[in-house]
């Protein structure tokens, strides 16, 4: 991916970490105008510092199986150094601790996810 621009920052964009499909076909109609999800089960495919940095937030499945949570938190805080929101849902209280510890910044229960991923969007809509 290039460098980011202007144009490009100001995209409204939301990376979804989770490999449950029915949940991005469930939060993708549910999205405001303008905004848009991508969603990986992958944390290598998160790109580098240019990539992350592109999307407003973060919504972390910490009840997926296919990946590691404290990882993604991990690549995120320490091996980018970056801020972005990182929003988990699901998962149980031990689960939530150890995110939490690992610098993860908000905690849902899954059934909220939608609204939300509503609430964040407005309040990341510049």
């Amino acid at each position: 991916m290039a460098e980011p621009t202007v144009a490009t920052r100001l995209e409204r964009k939301i990376l979804l970490v989770s490999s449950d499909t029915a949940l991005e076909e469930c939060l993708t109609p549910a999205l405001p105008a303008q905004w848009t999800i991508t969603r990986t089960d992958d944390p290598a495919a998160l790109g580098g510092f240019a990539e992350v940095l592109q999307y407003r937030f973060m919504l972390l499945d910490l009840e997926d199986r296919m990946i590691d949570p404290l990882e993604i938190i991990d690549t995120v805080r320490q091996q980018l150094m970056l801020n972005i929101a990182i929003i988990c849902f699901g998962g149980d209280n031990a689960k939530k601790d150890e995110a939490r510890l690992a610098r993860a910044d908000r905690f849902f229960e899954r059934e909220e996810i939608v609204s939300v991923m509503l609430k964040f969007c407005e309040q990341y809509d510049w």
